[in-house]
């Protein structure tokens, strides 16, 4: 059977594609920049140029394709959600016209509620368009990734972090290879069918206070944690460059899932993954972190 795996230089795709090698499969990458790829990684695959959002290119690249890892593609765009429905038109076409026997889809916890959760809406829609297929499809729904921290470096080296979430307000934390892992026994496994929801929860739900308190052990440095208004974490990811458009809906991913929220999926020995912040932060934030002082 060929698999093939979308964004695999991603934080969790890179994974993927090194799973499946080690398990002596020769995936086929759909990329947009073959030469991001690591060399070691280019002699194991079979690498098609593509951009996710062109539906010509998704059916022609996947042609003769009988499982699917798919992301929807990042955006940076004024609309985002526009964005996450071309890809999807991309992802129905190509498992439809190909007649793709299973996918695997990286979701997000909050792709449940289908609405009000910002970015994560564009996920939700990806979930039902992929079930209208009636394709045999497990949806990944991911706790918040670790790699998240890496894009605050700079609030991590001056020694707050900055949050508009409750400080005491637990959720799950991921690591991507611990996402690929699941992803990979999926895309591996004959014993599933149908519509299949796996969330990928972490092995601990975390609250903010208790991560701050993590990375000071990991990094060796204090490092605290602020709640913030809403406007003021508005005009940070302004300064960071994000359009009105993407600010807006990347603020809804956390005022969507801050009061009432409960994930669909408990946690338990399914959904449940090992790798610690704790493990993950010393082996792989503490030197970016320490690094520049």
């Amino acid at each position: 059977m060929q698999i093939a795996v979308t964004t695999p230089t991603g934080n969790v795709g890179r994974h993927v594609v090194a799973a499946l090698v080690r398990a002596g499969v020769r995936p086929r990458v759909l990329v947009r920049d073959p030469d991001r790829l690591t060399p070691e990684i280019r002699n194991e695959v079979d690498a098609v140029p593509v951009d996710q959002y062109d539906a010509d290119a998704v059916v022609a690249a996947t042609h003769d394709v009988g499982a699917l890892f798919w992301v929807d593609p990042t955006t940076g765009s004024e609309n985002p959600l526009a964005d996450y429905a071309r890809a999807t038109n991309s992802v129905v076409r190509a498992v439809t016209e190909n007649r793709i026997g299973r996918v695997v889809f990286q979701s997000s916890v909050g792709a449940e509620k289908r609405h009000g959760a910002g970015e994560i809406d564009g996920l939700a829609h990806t979930e039902t368009a992929l079930d209208d297929t009636g394709v045999d499809v497990t949806h990944l729904r991911c706790g918040y990734f670790f790699t998240n921290l890496e894009l605050q470096l700079d609030a991590l080296r001056t020694g707050t972090l900055k949050v508009i979430l409750p400080l005491d307000q637990p959720m799950a934390w991921v690591a991507p290879r611990d996402i690929a892992e699941v992803a990979v026994t999926r895309l591996l496994s004959p014993a599933w069918s149908g519509r299949c929801v796996q969330a990928v929860h972490g092995p601990d739900d975390l609250t903010w206070r208790q991560v701050a308190d993590i990375l000071t052990a990991a990094t060796g440095r204090p490092i605290g944690v602020e709640r913030i208004t809403d406007n003021a974490m508005r005009t940070q990811l302004r300064q960071a460059g994000m359009t009105d458009g993407l600010v807006e809906a990347v603020l809804g991913m956390s005022t969507g899932l801050r009061e009432n929220f409960v994930p669909e999926q408990h946690r338990t020995v399914r959904t449940t993954t090992p790798t610690t912040l704790a493990a993950w932060a010393y082996d792989h934030l503490r030197h970016q972190v320490n690094d520049a002082s």
